[in-house]
């Protein structure tokens, strides 16, 4: 964590991936986050994984630091101290992250009658209100179709990694921090509606794949683990482990040829094909064909042991393929010697790896990452702080139900 946005408040009313990674990344560059959730956990309180306890990781993950207020949002009382919480006064105030309907009780019409300078992200799945998840977005845009072996046929393959649900979370952010600076100008605030399906759409085309389908010709194919436009591909070396390598530019092409003592060999290929892969990553692509059985000859009488310092010396862009908890066990990766790592007990009862920033400020001390709240846990503490309410009213609420504790 770093102290960066010191002074702003962001209140999250939110749930799942996309909009609480979204106040996360904010919480971590140094703004305090206060979530509010429904008395009893909302709809991913309790989502897999789990631990052992039964308490949700996935739900301590996205919400370490945050501060938490449990309410009963069925409730006009629970909703009417949902709202003031997201309005309340001062300056570095009125930030609000929701996925929360458009046109609900937290719609920003409502809310900036209370606060007219709010400034609401409202992530969406659709820009037509449609509900949408990772999953369905990529369906819809036709990457399951080019994902995975060529001999699928028309089978989809579904990515294991949430990737537009990480990437909105992110844009959400710095959307955000656009729209405050840009009211610390004007004194203007508005809604931002930043819908999964959008980011989805401008990242593709930003990558060329809307640019390619407009085109004439066919649809992309699937490839399999080959690199799409360059030479890459996983390989097996003679100890029967499996490596991805890739030669990208330049250098790392000279360097994977040199490693392996292929000099003569690719001379050879160009030779035949009447082509030069030294300079053009698309002519290695182009005949990669020609290029693997070559590759996968000279890795399979070399063993990784021998490999390893070789590749690393020359440049060579690669990486054995390995589990998750073999990650656990490698000083740079997923280990407390990497410093946006510390070791974080959580309500869970579990501790474990917990990130920090995953930006580094060279000139700025980072701080330990924190612990995910119990849900309820500061709910008092903020009604207190924020909204100045007296205890005997807080006594009343949880009397009647419409607030609650850890």
């Amino acid at each position: 964590m770093y102290p960066l946005l010191r002074g702003l408040r962001v209140v999250e009313g939110a749930s799942f991936i996309a909009a609480p990674s979204c106040a996360l990344h904010l919480l971590q560059m140094g703004a305090e986050v206060i979530r509010f959730d429904q008395v009893g956990g909302g709809p991913d309180f309790c989502r897999w994984p789990r631990s052992k306890s039964g308490a949700s990781l996935y739900w301590e993950a996205l919400n370490k630091g945050k501060r938490s207020v449990a309410l009963d949002l069925t409730l006009p009382e629970g909703r009417d101290i949902a709202a003031s919480i997201v309005t309340a006064p001062g300056e570095g105030r009125g930030l609000f992250v929701t996925n929360y309907p458009s046109d609900g009780f937290l719609s920003h019409s409502k809310l900036k009658t209370l606060r007219s300078d709010l400034i609401t992200l409202r992530v969406m799945g659709w820009a037509d209100g449609r509900t949408a998840i990772d999953y369905t977005v990529n369906a819809t845009l036709g990457l399951p179709l080019i994902t995975g072996p060529a001999s699928l046929g028309d089978e989809p393959v579904n990515h294991v990694l949430p990737a537009w649900d990480l990437l909105t979370g992110a844009y959400g952010a710095f959307a955000l921090l656009a729209a405050e600076r840009y009211r610390q100008n004007t004194g203007i605030g508005q809604e931002v509606r930043l819908p999964l399906g959008d980011v989805a759409m401008a990242a593709i085309a930003n990558i060329g794949l809307v640019g390619e389908a407009s085109a004439d010709g066919p649809e992309r194919e699937r490839m399999g683990n080959e690199l799409f436009g360059a030479f890459g591909r996983d390989f097996q070396v003679h100890s029967g482990q499996r490596i991805m390598l890739t030669a990208i530019t330049k250098r790392q092409w000279l360097g994977l040829v040199q490693a392996l003592g292929l000099e003569t060999e690719i001379i050879a290929v160009e030779q035949r094909f009447g082509v030069s892969f030294r300079d053009d990553e698309g002519v290695r692509f182009q005949y990669r064909n020609a290029l693997y059985p070559v590759f996968e000859r000279a890795l399979l009488t070399r063993g990784l042991d021998e490999l390893s310092p070789i590749f690393d010396r020359l440049g060579v862009c690669w990486s054995i393929y390995r589990t998750i908890k073999q990650a656990l066990n490698d000083e740079t990766l997923l280990h407390e010697a990497n410093p946006i790592f510390a070791r974080v007990r959580h309500p869970s009862g579990d501790a474990y790896l917990t990130p920090g920033s995953a930006a580094t400020f060279s000139d700025m001390e980072r701080h330990r990452p924190l612990r995910a709240p119990l849900l309820g846990e500061h709910t008092d503490q903020v009604l207190t702080e924020v909204l100045g309410m007296p205890e005997h009213e807080i006594a009343r609420l949880h009397d009647k139900c419409i607030i609650a504790g850890p």
